[in-house]
């Protein structure tokens, strides 16, 4: 059997032990798995930012991948741990939305309830589930282990508000802010394609909080004919983003995630 692909994707930072401690435990019981790193810096317990960017480094993986995600604010509560079967990739985490995207856009995905403890260690902690559950279990995925073994489905898994926009009533696109990245731009939960049908007959609007965006560009750079204004780009999610030019556009426009935006047409 070939070597499986691991990725791993946690909110753990570099200055303790948790990350070493997941990998160690997954190589003890599966040797040649090859681990990947996607981040350990998302925000402390940010599940929102978590499933936006496990959703958009997944499909850049091979097929038969592992992907390991633990941003666990419930950790040892009554939240299920699950296993997601989705697009020939396999997903292990915690069911507290961070699969939200994922299970957006493959309708078709099987969650499964990992209640199958002979996988997991007989001393498990109540705070450490991505060492002693989620770890275990992706090393037995890469062993052969197939999914079913683990626990019975479900139909009820935990999502958050970040499906895409809304369409209403007098034509306008209501979305919100669902992610800022490294660089302050803020992606907003509305598809790019979603813009494409909207501005193809007359100019569009796109209100956050006071402002009012008009400007398109096709990449960050034509923002510099503007400088300090406010544009937005089409990102490589996929996702319209507001940006400004050599600066944060979440520190210049004061935007936060979950800050509601409306496109209408102007």
């Amino acid at each position: 059997m070939s070597p499986r692909i691991i990725t791993l994707l946690t909110d753990f930072g570099s200055e303790d032990y948790f990350v070493g401690a997941m990998k160690g435990t997954i190589l003890t019981r599966s040797p040649k798995s090859v681990l990947v790193d996607i981040t350990h810096t998302i925000p402390p317990q940010d599940v929102r930012a978590a499933a936006f960017t496990l959703n958009g480094a997944y499909p850049y993986f091979p097929a038969g991948s592992i992907h390991l995600a633990v941003v666990d604010p419930g950790v040892g509560s009554e939240r299920r741990p699950v296993l997601v079967q989705a697009a020939a990739h396999l997903f292990v985490g915690p069911d507290n939305g961070l699969f939200t995207l994922i299970l957006e856009e493959i309708t078709e995905a099987r969650i499964r309830h990992l209640t199958n403890t002979a996988y997991f260690p007989l001393h498990r902690s109540s705070t450490f589930h991505g060492r002693d559950i989620f770890a275990p279990v992706a090393a037995a995925l890469a062993e052969g282990v197939p999914p079913e073994n683990f626990g019975p489905t479900i139909r009820d898994p935990v999502r958050l508000e970040i499906a895409r926009g809304e369409s209403m009533a007098d034509g306008s696109i209501a979305g919100m802010i669902i992610h800022v990245d490294h660089f302050g731009n803020c992606v907003t939960n509305l598809a790019c394609n979603q813009l494409s049908s909207f501005t193809s007959t007359r100019p569009f609007c796109l209100e956050v909080k006071e402002f009012q965006i008009r400007k398109l560009a096709r990449c960050y750079d034509e923002g510099a004919m503007q400088p300090g204004e406010p544009f937005l780009v089409c990102g490589s999610a996929g996702m319209l983003e507001i940006s400004v030019w050599s600066s944060s556009a979440a520190r210049e426009l004061k935007i936060k995630v979950g800050e509601p935006v409306l496109l209408v047409r102007a």
